[in-house]
């Protein structure tokens, strides 16, 4: 008889309707390769509270920005901390998982990121530039987010919004991490054209930058993107730090990156539930 193989609750929402990327396709086929090792159910994120107890281990992947069903994720996410339940990424994230205000405590350490405020009286700590991204910090996805003129900046109303410079920039590049283990990078060299990606090949210097996120997050089973812009100047710069369902792109790569990832991924999950329960 074979040995019962672990009980994975991958949770997605395969109808969400992502700009240029398609979640179901990259959800479809990754939860494929992981059968192998698991036994799968996919799940709506609206079900996971109701159906988690009946798995070894949830995994949150592609299943949209919480805050369309927040009041959902957060039963979700207090129900799983009281029972012990194992969700994949851990819940423990500090980045993206918690909303945007760690971009204001990576400002205010010294770490390479877009500079950000949230007060009136901070402005004047964020460099002088025609014009200002406001975004709330809940936000994912660009959902509210807006630019404002510098000199529109004083009618500005501030509570739960952030303040950036908006900045010009060369390129946008993402580095995907499983644990703390870099696995690949991909890039948008057309700045008007974000999810139009290709292969990036990171710098030692590049792949500092980025593991100076990932080791600052209190994470240590799970998936990290770290999303960077290169400035005129040739920095990078944090634009965020998505730890709780990044998307993969995993359609982009060749099947031996892909492969890669796959088999540090199922790895990953396997540390994971040889620890003990939280």
């Amino acid at each position: 008889m074979a040995a019962t193989k672990p009980r994975v609750l991958y949770v997605t929402d395969l109808t969400y309707p992502a700009r240029g990327r398609r979640y179901c396709d990259e959800d479809i086929a990754l939860s494929a390769r992981l059968r192998a090792d698991f036994d799968i159910a996919l799940c709506h994120p609206l079900d996971a509270a109701a159906l988690m107890d009946a798995f070894d281990l949830v995994v949150v992947r592609n299943s949209g920005p919480v805050l369309h069903y927040q009041a959902q994720y957060d039963a979700f996410r207090a129900a799983a901390l009281r029972s012990g339940t194992r969700v994949y990424n851990q819940l423990r994230g500090k980045a993206d998982m918690a909303g945007k205000r760690y971009l204001l405590e990576l400002t205010a350490a010294g770490y390479p990121v877009i500079p950000t405020v949230d007060r009136a009286e901070d402005l004047a700590r964020l460099p002088e530039v025609p014009e200002y991204v406001v975004k709330p910090e809940q936000g994912a996805d660009s959902i509210g987010l807006a630019f404002v003129p510098r000199e529109k900046l004083a009618d500005l109303a501030f509570g739960g919004v952030l303040v950036q410079p908006r900045i010009p920039f060369t390129y946008e590049v993402s580095f995907y991490f499983v644990d703390r283990a870099f696995q690949y990078a991909l890039y948008a060299p057309d700045p008007e054209r974000r999810w139009q990606l290709e292969r990036y090949h990171p710098s030692d210097a590049d792949l500092a930058f980025a593991h100076r996120f990932v080791d600052w997050n209190d994470i240590d089973h799970g998936i990290q993107r770290v999303d960077a812009c290169r400035t005129p100047e040739g920095d990078l710069l944090l634009v965020e730090l998505e730890d709780l369902n990044p998307y993969l792109s995993l359609d982009l790569l060749d099947d031996t990156t892909r492969a890669a990832f796959t088999t540090a991924l199922t790895t990953s999950l396997h540390a994971l539930l040889s620890t003990a329960r939280p």
